[in-house]
C-alpha cells in the first residue's frame, strides 16, 4: 500500500459506535482493582471490561500508568486503547494512609491483578495469603516475568526478556540468519488473554464453592505453550528447529511470495489436498507424481525448491489476479496487508473488526473491537479511557467511602482527582 494513502479518509469507513453507557453483559457485578502497569495486566483488565466487569485502574501519581507514556505523534494511543472500559483511581503510594486505603478497597473487590516484582506485595502487607483471609471469596491476579516461584522469579520480567527465553526468538527469523524479536508486545499480550481466562475461570468457582484463590501468572509460560511440541520434537530429534523465515517446519509450500506487481501474497499448503490444488492450478500436475514433492513430508524436506516453483509462478501475476484465482480454487491464501489496506478491505469494514470511537482529545478515535463475539452477552465499548485519577471520588463512593472521609483522603494528597 502506498505510504500516501489518506489515513483520514480510510479510517472514516470503519464504524462509528457511541459509548454504550453502563449495558448488562458478561462479567457485569464484577469489581476489578488493577494495580498492574504496561501491557499484560492491561490487557487481561480490558478485556474484563469489555465484558461489563467495573474495572478500576489504580494508578500511581504523579504520572500514572507507564502505559501513558507509550505516545504516537504525542497522543497516548496505547492507553486510549487498553485503557477503554476503565475508570482511574490515582493514588499517591507514598502517603501515609495509602496502603490501607487500598487493603478496604481490596476488601470489596471481586478480583486484584498486579504485577509488581514477586515479593512486593508482601512488602507492602498484601501478601495474598492475608488478602484471603479478610476476604475468602477474592481472586488475586499475579502477573510477573518469570512466575512466583522458581530461581529467575526475582527478576525483573519485560516481555522481550522472556520473548527471547522462551524459544520465540530463536524459532523467529530467516534461515542462516539471526533470532528475532516480535516488533509488538506479544508475550504481554498472550499472557493478557491467559490472564482474562483465568480469572474468569476463578470466578466460575468462586461463584459455586464462595472460594477465592491465587492465580500465578508468568509471561514465560503463556508464549511457551504457542510454540507448539517443541519438547517432543526436540526428544523425538536431539535437535532445535532451525529457523526457516516465512516457511514452516511442518508444511509446504507455506511461504510469502512476491507478485508481479512487486505485492506480497502468503499461501498455506498444510493440508495435501490444498497443495495438490495449487499444483493443478499451477498445471504442474507433474509434481504430485515427484517423489520430491508428492507428499507434505517429501515437500518438507525440499523446501527450498518447492518455494522455488511456486515463487517463480506466483511472480507472474500481480495480486489481486492472484486473489481472484485462490478464491475461485478455493485455496488457503490471502494477500499481505499494512493498515492501510486493513481500512479499505470491506470485510473487515461491515463486520466491524475496528471501530471508531468519541474523544475529546482526537474526535474520534479508530481501535479494535472487543473480541471475542458472544451472541447474548456481547462485549461493548462504554467508555473512553479515563484521565489520570479522573474517577477516584467516584470511585471511592462506589466502595463504600463516606464523603468526609473521600474529603479528607483527598486533601491529605493520598488520592488524586478533580476536586468538587
Amino acid at each position: 500500500m502506498s505510504p500516501t494513502h489518506d489515513s483520514h479518509t480510510a479510517q472514516d469507513r470503519w464504524q462509528e459506535q457511541l459509548f454504550s453507557g453502563e449495558a448488562s453483559a458478561a462479567l457485569a457485578g464484577v469489581r476489578v482493582l488493577d494495580l498492574s502497569r504496561l501491557v499484560a495486566g492491561n490487557m487481561t483488565s480490558m478485556q474484563l471490561g469489555d465484558f461489563g466487569a467495573d474495572v478500576v485502574k489504580v494508578e500511581p501519581t504523579p504520572a500514572g500508568d507507564p502505559l501513558r507514556a507509550w505516545q504516537s505523534e504525542g497522543v497516548s494511543s496505547f492507553w486510549k486503547v487498553y485503557g477503554r472500559n476503565k475508570r482511574s483511581l490515582a493514588l499517591d503510594f507514598r502517603r501515609e494512609g495509602a496502603v490501607a486505603l487500598l487493603r478496604e478497597l481490596i476488601a470489596s473487590a471481586d478480583v486484584l491483578i498486579e504485577n509488581f516484582r514477586p515479593g512486593t506485595l508482601e512488602k507492602m502487607g498484601l501478601a495474598p495469603e492475608t488478602l484471603l483471609a479478610a476476604t475468602p471469596s477474592l481472586i488475586v491476579l499475579r502477573v510477573s516475568g518469570f512466575g512466583q516461584s522458581g530461581p529467575y522469579s526475582s527478576r525483573p520480567g519485560f516481555g522481550t526478556v522472556v520473548e527471547g527465553m522462551s524459544g520465540f526468538a530463536d524459532r523467529n527469523g530467516e534461515a542462516g540468519g539471526g533470532p528475532l524479536l516480535p516488533p509488538l508486545a506479544l508475550a504481554d499480550m498472550i499472557a493478557g488473554i491467559y490472564g482474562a481466562f483465568s480469572t474468569v475461570m476463578a470466578l466460575r468457582v468462586r461463584d459455586q464453592t464462595g472460594q477465592g484463590q491465587v492465580i500465578d501468572l508468568s509471561l514465560l509460560e503463556p508464549i511457551i505453550s504457542t510454540l507448539g511440541p517443541e519438547a517432543l520434537d526436540f526428544a523425538l530429534t536431539g535437535m532445535a528447529k532451525p529457523r526457516v523465515g516465512n516457511g514452516s517446519n511442518t508444511s509446504s509450500p507455506r511461504n510469502v511470495y512476491r507478485t508481479a506487481d512487486g505485492e506480497y501474497i502468503a499461501i498455506s499448503g498444510s493440508m495435501q489436498s490444498m497443495a495438490e490444488r495449487l499444483f493443478r492450478l499451477m498445471q504442474r500436475e507433474d509434481l504430485l507424481e515427484d517423489p520430491r514433492y508428492a507428499t507434505n513430508a517429501a515437500r518438507v524436506a525440499h523446501r527450498q525448491q518447492v518455494d522455488e516453483i511456486v515463487g517463480e509462478w506466483v511472480g507472474r501475476f500481480e495480486r489481486e489476479e492472484l486473489v481472484a484465482l485462490f478464491e475461485r480454487e478455493h485455496i488457503t491464501a490471502s494477500p499481505i496487508y499494512d493498515i492501510a489496506a486493513i481500512a479499505e478491505d470491506s470485510h473487515f469494514i461491515e463486520r466491524g473488526v475496528y471501530v471508531r470511537v468519541p474523544d475529546e482529545e482526537l474526535g474520534s478515535v479508530p481501535m479494535h473491537a472487543p473480541v471475542p463475539r458472544l451472541s447474548a452477552t456481547p462485549g461493548a465499548i462504554s467508555r473512553p479511557a479515563p484521565a489520570l485519577g479522573a474517577d477516584s471520588r467516584a470511585v471511592l463512593a462506589d466502595y463504600g467511602l463516606p464523603a468526609e472521609r473521600i474529603d479528607s483522603v483527598m486533601r491529605d494528597g493520598i488520592v488524586g482527582g478533580p476536586h468538587p
